[in-house]
């Protein structure tokens, strides 16, 4: 088995664990027993539990942080077809984690709240580099009209993230909408768009 494919195997190993228990109650040794491996071998690729838990998230994250990578580079697409486009990458890559954390009987709120605070300070931290540039670029090009582009993409990731996740503030798919909707008007008020023309985001 390569290096690889063992560094897989403890990250398969702590989400099959996460199906059924809280990530407190998930020991290292119980991580290493679950992937086929000594307790030792596991500290070889990780430091801590922790660091295991960002590797995994990171993980589920690659499509849309690679996606987004991509896009900046892509200039001949529309800056907001390309958000769009890391949006609703980043909605698909979390689906299948989320749910599996959602359908384990001993996720409390607590542990809910932990993952989330790490969903966002992963995505937001990973995502706002591309995200920030593929708005530069708009401002480049004259379709986005706003001096901040950092500040933006960070603002717009925070909205997203908290409302993909749905844990640390739950609302109804309408309330959600709703939100949604006022992100995309101050979007296009703040960057000088017309109303309506950046309706196509709430493919998120």
């Amino acid at each position: 088995m390569t290096k690889q494919e063992k560094y897989n195997n403890i990250l398969d190993a702590l989400q099959k664990l996460l199906e059924s228990k809280t990530i407190q109650s998930i020991s290292v040794s119980e991580i290493a027993q679950a992937a086929g491996m000594g307790k030792g071998s596991i500290y070889y690729y990780f430091s801590s539990k922790d660091a295991i838990l960002e590797a995994l998230i990171d993980r589920n994250y690659r499509i849309p942080l690679d996606t987004a990578k991509n896009l900046a580079c892509q200039t001949e697409i529309s800056p907001f077809t390309r958000m769009a486009m890391i949006f609703q990458a980043c909605r698909n890559s979390s689906q299948v984690f989320l749910q599996q954390r959602d359908s384990a009987s001993q996720v409390t709120l607590q542990e809910k709240a932990l993952l989330h605070q790490k969903y966002m300070r992963h995505l937001i931290s990973e995502l706002k580099p591309a995200l920030a540039e593929i708005i530069r670029q708009g401002i480049d090009r004259g379709d986005i009209h706003f001096d901040r582009p950092a500040a933006l993409a960070e603002i717009v990731l925070i909205v997203l993230t908290v409302k993909m996740d749905n844990s640390l503030s739950p609302t109804t798919p309408e309330e959600t909408e709703d939100t949604i909707q006022g992100l995309i008007s101050l979007l296009e008020k703040g960057t000088e768009n017309p109303a309506g023309s950046l309706n196509f985001l709430t493919s998120f």
